[in-house]
């Protein structure tokens, strides 16, 4: 199970069973908007305030894998999930609707490809026979919780990035067809002393780099393994400085695809979004709608999700604290069937 220093492989091949993805208005209007499973044509989900439209996006995400699944709650072991949100509510809150055994996590923007693999690795040691994963983030919880509300109307520096407004969620199962999880990377915590809560894509960059080398070091292969190595949402800034660090350290990122969730759910050109998309919902979405969509389709065998987070909290900005950040690897491989 253990591959190298902090990698895990799965003999088992957990299937991705199904997955779902709900979205806002903006991301709807963005090149993959028609990779999602909902739209919503108003970001307030029909809900009274910001809190409740994203708790209510990832409860009709859940609901909705679990229609694709044809299963009910009650035949789901364990649902892990987190988000941006303080003590993590968005999920709690709709862990307590969908009524399954509850792990929260917190890994900030990293927590898509943290929870699929904490799930993957409970599939594999025999703990349950299906596991729900899922996250969400919301445009406007974001900017009141982190930085500004959005009433406020703040103008925002080219590094800032736009919180995705989204939720995705995915189901594994021990057996059926479909895309596997074949192994996974646990990041290390890593630091470069930026304090800046609008330029997030350089604090990431630096362990987005570091659990990509570190993922294949412990597995043994080079990048030209995977089909596309993809970073949560590093933006244009983050994702420039992932490329110039690849080239410092020699790392040959240019043997495979390599590209960013935050630069390809929106349209930089069209979308006043800045660097780019952000936020928990974006490699959720990104990942659980396009990217399996074009698995499914055969435009791809092999991929690597590399979700990145970055730990700040604002009581953490506010007392001076640099940003510590993570980043969280999960290989997903095309066609496969569960031993």
């Amino acid at each position: 199970m253990l591959k190298g220093h902090q990698s895990w492989t799965f003999a088992s091949k957990p299937v991705i069973a199904a997955t779902a993805t709900v979205v806002g208005p903006d991301e709807g209007l963005g090149p993959l908007g028609d990779e999602f499973d909902i739209v919503h044509g108003d970001a307030t989900v029909g809900q009274k305030t910001w809190e409740k439209a994203e708790k209510a996006l990832l409860e009709e995400a859940a609901q909705r894998v679990l229609d694709k699944a044809g299963l009910t709650g009650g035949q789901v072991q364990f649902y892990i999930g987190g988000d941006l949100m303080n003590q993590i509510i968005s999920n709690t809150f709709a862990a307590r609707t969908l009524n399954m055994p509850y792990i929260g996590i917190f890994g900030a923007c990293s927590t898509s490809m943290e929870g699929l693999a904490l799930a993957a690795q409970l599939m594999d040691a025999g703990a349950a026979n299906h596991v729900m994963c899922g996250t969400c983030s919301h445009n406007s919880t974001a900017e009141k919780q982190f930085r500004y509300p959005t009433e406020y109307g703040s103008q925002k520096p080219p590094t800032a990035q736009y919180t995705v407004t989204g939720a995705g969620a995915a189901l594994l199962a021990r057996e059926g067809t479909g895309p596997v999880v074949t192994a996974a990377t646990i990041g290390r915590i890593v630091d470069m002393g930026i304090k800046d809560p609008f330029n997030m894509g350089a604090a990431m960059a630096p362990a987005a780099v570091d659990t990509i080398t570190a993922h294949c070091r412990d597995l043994e292969i080079e990048p030209g393994h995977y089909d596309l190595i993809v970073t949560g949402d590093l933006g244009a800034v983050g994702y420039a400085i992932a490329n110039e660090l690849f080239a410092k350290h020699r790392f040959p990122i240019e043997q495979t695809v390599y590209d960013d969730c935050g630069l390809m759910i929106y349209d930089r050109e069209k979308q006043a979004v800045q660097s780019g998309g952000s936020g928990c919902g974006c490699s959720a979405t990104v990942t659980y709608g396009h990217l399996l969509k074009r698995m499914q389709r055969g435009e791809l065998r092999r991929i690597l999700v590399v979700a990145t987070g970055a730990l700040l909290s604002p009581l953490s900005f506010q007392q001076g604290e640099s940003i510590p950040c993570i980043a969280h690897a999960v290989a997903i491989e095309a066609g496969g069937e569960a031993s």
